[in-house]
This record gives C-alpha cells, structure tokens and sequence, in this order.
C-alpha cells in the first residue's frame, strides 16, 4: 500500500494543527466508530478545521479486512496555508488514514500491569480538553521518564494533583463498589471506551488526588483498542511500591469494557478472542 506524503507545509506537521482517532477493526468493521466519529468531528468544530464529509471518513475503513482484528488511525489536519501561525483564508483539510494489523495483549487482562506515576504535570486548557489534538508532547516527555519494559503505563496528573489520565489511556477506580473516572473539563483526551460505559451508566465522573489513590480499592487503565488492563502495582515517581491490588475474575468494568469492544470474556489467546 502507498501511503500518501505530506508536504512540508502541512500544518498537522508543522504545529500540532489537527486531530486524530484510533479505531479498534473487527472483521473490517470498526468498534465504537459512532464514538469515534463524534470525538473527531468535535475536535475538528473546536480547532475550527472543516469537518471532512461522512462518506470521506467512512471510506477509510471500508474495503477487505487483511485480519480478524486491525487498528485503523485516521489524521485529520487543517492542510498547508497561511502564514505562520495565522489560517490560510480558505482552508483545505487533509485526511490520512492506514491500517494494521493488531493482536491485543491478554495476558495483561489476567494478570494485571504495573503502573507508575509521572513526574510531568498536564498543563489546563479548556479549550484543548478531551479532544485528540496532534500536539501530545506532554504524553511523549512523560512516556520518556521510564524504559522498564515491566511497567505499563504512566499515570499522568495536573499542577493540583488531580489524576487526569495515563499516557495512552483512561483511568478508571473503584471505591465502595463504584466504578468512577475522572473529569476531563480542563485536560485531557476523553477516550471512546470511556464516553461508551459513562453512556451506559456503569462509571461516573469523580475527582482524585494523587495522594488518595493508593487507598482505592481497584485500579484500572483502559482504551478502546487494548481493552482493560487491571492494575496490580502502583509505583511512585520514583519506581518506590505505593500499592498493590489483587486482581479478581470476574471483573466487573473489565467484562462491560470488553462486551462493548466484542473481546470474549475469557481470557484466552483461542480463536473465540476474536468472535
């Protein structure tokens, strides 16, 4: 497959000027894809980028599927123009997508993962959060703070403490017996996995400080693409032990997650995985 090139003055490349969905491919369908298509057109409404046409983005996954499951990215950017930073006076938006093949990472739904906490703070802007911009580099300077391919994920806060998010997923706890993540108004990316279990009423916004989170009763990173990860270590900045959780079967936000993603519910590397 020829991908196509972007010029040097694309603004995607040039500042970060676009949006971007990554998209779980079941036999060539895509999961969650009414989620994702509302994230990318929001995103696009709030950088004030032409949204592309429905048949445009639904032509990025239609064709044969190559495997039982894909991941399809798709880039939205504002196109070349303008001058600096100033908007060319009539934008023309570019859309990229490509597909590839994809195999979940099971084992981490059975034994749990390690996580640990990042020293970079997510800076606020309202006007950025929830939607999947191009500019990540927070995401990128805190996936840089560690290289142990035993630890997972990264858990990200705010200046104040508030947790946010991991580097490449949502943050979810359970306290009491509810199911809770937190609220993305002043940062963050707003996951479709997360958007589709508050829909159906099986998690709920709440805030948590750093320091109050060794003492939830379950810890959980999750996107629409790995599914659940349970997480059994928590690891300070300094990779010192804060907390460990017991994983338990079943899991309840782990089987309402993966019901909506079609993962079987056991946890198996058969062919059943993929049904």
């Amino acid at each position: 497959m020829t991908l196509p090139q972007v010029p040097f003055d694309d603004r995607g490349l040039a500042y970060g000027d676009g949006v971007f969905e990554t998209v779980l491919l079941r036999n060539g369908k895509p999961v969650l894809w009414a989620y994702h298509v509302a994230r990318l057109v929001k995103g696009c409404q709030r950088l004030g980028i032409p949204v592309p046409c429905q048949e445009a983005i639904d032509a990025t996954w239609q064709g044969n599927a190559t495997a039982p499951l894909e991941v399809l990215k798709l880039i939205v950017t504002r196109g070349s123009g303008g001058r600096g930073y100033a908007l060319p006076d009539t934008p023309t938006p570019r859309l990229l997508s490509r597909r590839t093949s994809f195999a979940p990472m099971v084992e981490r739904w059975k034994s749990g993962v390690t996580v640990r906490i990042c020293r970079i703070r997510l800076a606020h802007q309202p006007a950025l959060a929830g939607i999947k911009h191009l500019n990540r580099l927070e995401n990128v300077m805190a996936r840089q703070e560690w290289q142990d391919v035993s630890i997972a994920e990264g858990l990200l806060a705010d200046a104040q403490g508030q947790l946010i998010e991991a580097t490449s997923m949502n943050l979810f706890w359970q306290q009491h017996g509810e199911l809770f993540t937190p609220p993305l108004d002043t940062c963050g990316v707003a996951g479709t996995l997360r958007a589709a279990l508050i829909a159906e009423g099986a998690v709920r916004e709440a805030n948590l400080t750093l320091e109050a989170l060794p003492a939830v009763e379950r810890a959980w990173v999750a996107n629409s693409v790995q599914g659940v990860w349970p997480v059994a270590t928590l690891l300070s900045e300094d990779a010192d032990c804060l907390q460990r959780w017991p994983i338990n079967q079943p899991d309840k936000l782990q089987t309402q997650a993966h019901r909506l993603l079609g993962y079987a519910s056991t946890y198996t590397a058969s062919p059943d995985l993929f049904c």
